[in-house]
């Protein structure tokens, strides 16, 4: 394994990537910026390669030395085994240290008995399925490395509220599968973290409304949290100290008490 590694083997640091999906935008983006300017080589992935290639650009400035874009659906596992078996990414394969399961989304806020299957099956595929695929690709390399998995999950993978029903048992699912992950890993000096936002103001909205007013109304009247809020708790997780696992984070804006408890001035 090339680069410097920590008395536990850890490929860490500016010696180690990070292999962030949904790296085009919101907290993907964010968390590539914070990773860049300290220190990691990047692994960026997405299915928006002009966005990808701004991002790539200022991850430079900010400090990465290597960082390679790729679009990717990780709704394919064809797609996600030809990514992993790719010669294009070998260097940075070997040297892998952290995963940020970010992409995901909500798609559509229909109750159950009137939902478009189609919203079902985008959100499970991508929130849960392709979160799986890009794990089960990833985990040797994170294992040789004894590095770490960050699965972005939700607050709603905790508490469910009407009309999200499907999201948010997939984000609950994110929660069980981090956990039985850190168990499934134990002794192999592998770290687990799932981080879990309440309202963060990204496009997330407007992916789920596709209504770009309505969007907009639901960050009105009180501080929401920012993506790079996000980039702030994946990177603290990931630079403890070898001995210790963020498990869970939870995070909510102050305006924020609860999932449906929201104060607006």
């Amino acid at each position: 394994m090339s680069g410097t590694v920590d008395k536990h083997g850890r490929a860490c640091g500016p010696n180690g990537y990070a292999l962030i999906t949904g790296a085009s935008s919101g907290i993907g983006r964010a968390t590539a910026f914070k990773l860049a300017s300290n220190g990691y080589d990047l692994i960026l992935v997405g299915r928006r390669l002009p966005e990808l290639e701004e991002v790539q650009k200022k991850c430079h400035a900010l400090g990465a030395k290597q960082t390679k874009t790729r679009t990717l659906d990780i709704r394919s596992k064809e797609e996600v085994a030809t990514f992993f078996s790719d010669p294009w990414a070998e260097s940075g394969f070997e040297r892998l240290s952290v995963l940020v399961n970010n992409a995901g989304l909500a798609s559509g806020v229909d109750p159950l008995p009137t939902a478009k299957i189609e919203d079902w099956e985008t959100m499970v595929e991508t929130n849960l399925m392709g979160l799986l695929y890009m794990t089960r690709g990833a985990l040797p390399m994170i294992t040789q490395n004894r590095g770490h998995v960050v699965n972005v999950g939700s607050v709603a993978g905790v508490w469910t509220y009407p009309g999200g029903g499907v999201y948010c048992a997939t984000k609950a699912a994110v929660k069980a599968i981090s956990e039985g992950l850190r168990m499934d890993m134990q002794g192999s000096g592998v770290r687990v973290t799932n981080i879990e936002p309440g309202k963060v103001e990204t496009d997330f909205s407007r992916v789920r409304y596709r209504d770009e007013a309505r969007a907009k109304k639901e960050y009105e009247g009180y501080t929401p949290l920012s993506a790079e809020d996000i980039a702030e708790c994946i990177h603290w997780s990931i630079s403890r100290p070898p001995h210790m696992n963020v498990q869970e984070m939870i995070v909510f804006p102050t305006a924020q008490a609860g999932i449906s408890l929201l104060h607006r001035e």
